[in-house]
């Protein structure tokens, strides 16, 4: 069965916009997902420890027939790569590839909470992922624009495309 994910990127280290799209292309290469678009990038204050550099962040629609911890370990896969360690929490990376929502599955295990526990709480997570999908329903039926006010512009900036 195809469902529709949305994953979030992020990067502070090591060309962060350079970091973000190769991860775009490379979801794109992977035979089990079809890349449907990319949001914008967004340049954000981390969040949790301040005295790292700013993000890039941005969201990709895509479609999978991988179940989620097959997606997931995908994803992480893919951070390997690019020399992601967790070293800190909510510190500094190369690059960070959180699985958001998969369709309106929701799942709650060791691994993997879906739909993505934080992802309200984050405005580097709502506006683009708004920006994608402005009519998306959640899983549990609220509309996603619920929760997209004029506050979430603070501390973050769109980018001009590269």
């Amino acid at each position: 069965m195809i469902t529709q994910c949305f994953i979030a990127l992020g990067s502070n280290l090591n060309s962060p916009v350079q970091q973000v799209q190769s991860a775009v292309k490379e979801l794109a290469e992977d035979r089990g997902i079809v890349v449907e678009k990319c949001s914008s990038w967004y340049l954000s204050k981390p969040y949790g420890p301040q005295d790292q550099p700013d993000f890039i962040n941005g969201v990709v629609a895509i479609q999978t027939e991988l179940a989620p911890l097959a997606l997931l370990d995908t994803l992480q896969t893919i951070e390997h790569a690019h020399g992601r360690t967790r070293d800190q929490h909510w510190g500094p990376r190369t690059l960070d590839l959180d699985l958001l929502l998969y369709g309106q599955h929701t799942e709650q295990c060791e691994r993997l909470s879906l739909p993505h526990p934080e992802m309200l709480k984050r405005n580097f997570v709502l506006l683009p992922l708004y920006e994608l999908a402005p009519e998306l329903i959640l899983p549990g039926g609220t509309a996603l624009k619920k929760f997209i006010d004029q506050s979430l512009n603070k501390d973050i900036e769109k980018l001009q495309q590269y």
